[in-house]
């Protein structure tokens, strides 16, 4: 049996990148997922992720996997609740099932829009081997 040792020095720099720049957006992203979701139940009887990735631009080397965690806290909060599933419009999704919103309290979705504005974008965040490579190898920073 063959065991394969993980040396991409390059694939690794580019993973820490990625969740660098996940973990700079990703309150922003799921606040913005939110109120997309919450203004499309607001003027249509449903709503499923994709009406929320239609509205809301995923940064570069940002997962749409991140707007998994959009709906939970409305749910929680009884402003919205599950109501089947459907198959997925976007092309990319292969069909495959999403999971249908309902809005339930219309006062209360108006609410939580009203104590939760957009957020600005975050600053580009600095790659995780940015000094290294601004600098070189072995030298330190002036």
């Amino acid at each position: 049996m063959t065991t394969l040792t993980y040396t991409d020095t390059e694939g690794e720099r580019r993973k820490l990148n990625a969740f660098a720049v996940l973990e700079a957006h990703r309150e922003t992203l799921i606040n913005r997922g939110r109120r997309a979701l919450l203004r499309h139940l607001l003027d249509n009887d449903t709503a499923t992720a994709d009406d929320v990735r239609a509205a809301v631009i995923l940064p570069a080397g940002v997962n749409p996997k991140a707007f998994g965690s959009v709906p939970g806290e409305l749910a929680d909060a009884g402003i919205i609740a599950a109501d089947g599933f459907a198959k997925s419009r976007r092309p990319e999704a292969h069909a495959r099932p999403v999971q249908i919103w309902r809005l339930i309290d219309r006062d209360a979705a108006l609410t939580w829009l009203g104590d939760h504005p957009d957020m600005p974008d975050p600053a580009p965040p600095t790659p995780p081997d940015a000094q290294g490579e601004l600098f070189g190898e072995g030298r330190a920073a002036p």
